[in-house]
């Protein structure tokens, strides 16, 4: 096996990968990294921002400022590009970062390299086999090797053993082929072709989206000196092997727009289509699946990358339990249970986004229709919290735990703030060493719940944090749900969701129950 070993191999150094081995490292977990690109591939980006939630998991992890201050806040988002206003969303960070992929994974790969994780670049997945134990995952290395660890950089090909491999090595991607799981869904009906490119004639608006006769056409200002292109083309799509040229992107944007807007000196150019698969299964034993790797769609909303990044937190502090056994290897089923239905719904969402930008009579009608109900509180409210994934709700019911009936249950928790002796903490604060916290709000009193949970939580002690605290207000603010009033006591799991809440009588069963489903068995 080439003498290399890990507790979990992570295939793809994309913004879902990293973010994944930032969570398992954070939890102790021994995680090597494998990159198929021997260098970082500064010129291109594929992403251009985080939507709230992903803004809002981060921060849960005391790492979100310095993505606000490489970032440009923009109030708002589009659904098919009808506007949608962020800034009443119920969180802390009410708008989209416009913030380049690059440098989203300069500054997690920067975070990552803090906390140890091995990066290993130039060694591409080739093969696995997995057993009841273990998996073996075959690698093909170009040179170099984990951190410039030379006694490993000899080129050919090698084994290293883990006890899981996650794949996150993009919709075409080696691990769910080698893995043997289906990638169900639609074909491509269209071209799009996209150029980062100089322009000497710009749009004035910075944002700038518009259907026309012949197709889409955007030009976005990302950073000084350069523009996004993006063109659509309806009912053709081209070959894979069809080279992406200046010519090419030129001959579109004349052909839409009737100009080219004087583009020259192209950093990227790359096209795609609206095909939309997500993997049958995200799990396959040993093997898991996260971001691109799990599901592919048309870039409509900007969804892509944050629904990646979403993927990694929901599944590393999962991995981390099991792998240091403190939790049962069947936790991470769960995982595919949670996120496969929130993938669905993206593919379905952006499915929805082109069939509303094609440029026909009807689809027009329709999304006049549609600019008319986004005037309205409510439906700008319900698609803004859909696209920002701040509405995501996982079910905490079948036997995995005790909700008490509280509507928050499953959701994620709001970023409130709590006071605590004499002085005052955020929620988010409280979960920044990705542990679980058994929040009791009745400020400490002798008779409280907490003083019948203090006991409880002892049993999971190192796993999950008791905190007693006063909220800051009567009534919190959360999408979907609305204003409610705070449960007395709340698990929070690692991710910021709730999985139970108790009113002024605790729920004991409940607690115990919701604590062995998400954190394994009380310690003995």
């Amino acid at each position: 096996m080439g003498g290399m070993t890990a507790q979990v191999v992570i295939a793809g150094a994309g913004p879902t990968g990293l973010m994944l081995a930032c969570e398992l490292r954070l939890a102790g977990v021994d995680v090597l990294v494998l990159e198929r690109d021997a260098e970082r591939a500064d010129a291109e980006s594929r992403a251009g921002g985080m939507h709230a939630r992903t803004l809002e998991v981060l921060d849960q992890r005391g790492m979100v400022e310095p993505f606000l201050r490489a970032g440009r806040p923009l109030p708002g988002g589009h659904f098919s590009a009808l506007p949608l206003d962020f800034r009443n969303l119920p969180t802390r960070h009410p708008h989209l970062l416009v913030l380049l992929q690059r440098r989203i994974e300069r500054l997690l790969e920067e975070h990552a390299t803090r906390l140890g994780v091995r990066l290993w670049r130039g060694a591409e997945v080739t093969g696995l086999r997995q057993s009841g134990s273990g998996v073996e995952v075959e690698v093909e290395v170009l040179g170099g090797g984990p951190q410039g660890d030379r006694r490993h950089g000899d080129a050919g090909r090698r084994w290293i053993g883990a006890e899981y491999l996650v794949g996150c090595d993009g919709g075409r991607g080696a691990v769910r082929r080698l893995a043997g799981i289906g990638f169900a869904g639609t074909s491509a009906t269209l071209t799009a072709m996209l150029g980062d490119v100089e322009l000497d004639a710009p749009p004035e608006h910075p944002l700038f989206q518009e259907r026309r006769e012949h197709g889409t056409i955007s030009v976005l200002s990302f950073e000084p000196g350069w523009h996004r292109v993006m063109t659509t083309e309806f009912d053709q799509v081209a070959g894979r092997d069809e080279p992406v040229t200046l010519e090419g992107l030129r001959r579109a944007c004349l052909k839409i727009a009737g100009t080219d807007y004087g583009m020259r000196s192209p950093r990227w150019l790359s096209r795609f289509g609206d095909a939309a698969r997500q993997a049958v299964e995200y799990r396959s034993g040993r093997v898991l699946l996260a971001g691109d790797a799990a599901h592919v769609h048309f870039p409509a909303g900007g969804q892509g990358l944050n629904l990646g990044v979403q993927d990694a937190v929901n599944l590393g502090w999962k991995l981390a339990l099991v792998v240091h056994g403190h939790a049962p290897d069947s936790l991470l089923d769960s995982y595919h249970a949670e996120r496969h239905p929130v993938g669905a719904r993206v593919l379905e969402n952006t499915r929805a986004q082109t069939a509303l930008s094609r440029v026909d009579g009807h689809t027009t009608a329709l999304r006049a229709t549609l600019a008319d109900l986004l005037s309205l509180d409510d439906v700008n409210a319900r698609l803004s919290s859909m696209i920002t994934a701040l509405d995501v709700h996982y079910p905490m019911d079948g036997g995995r735990s005790v909700d008490g009936g509280h509507p928050l249950v499953g959701y994620r928790v709001p970023d409130v703030e709590l006071a605590i002796g004499t002085g005052e903490v955020r929620v988010f604060e409280l979960l920044h060493q990705a542990r679980g916290v058994l929040l009791c709000l009745d400020g400490g009193a002798q008779e409280g719940p907490a003083a019948h949970l203090a006991g409880i939580a002892s049993e999971w002690a190192g796993r999950v944090d008791l905190v007693r605290a006063r909220p800051s207000a009567d009534v919190w603010q959360a999408p979907v749900v609305g204003a409610v009033r705070p449960p007395v006591a709340l698990l929070v799991r690692p991710d910021g969701h709730i999985a139970w809440a108790t009113g002024a009588r605790p729920d004991l069963d409940g607690a115990r129950a919701a604590l062995t489903t998400w954190f394994g068995p009380a310690r003995r």
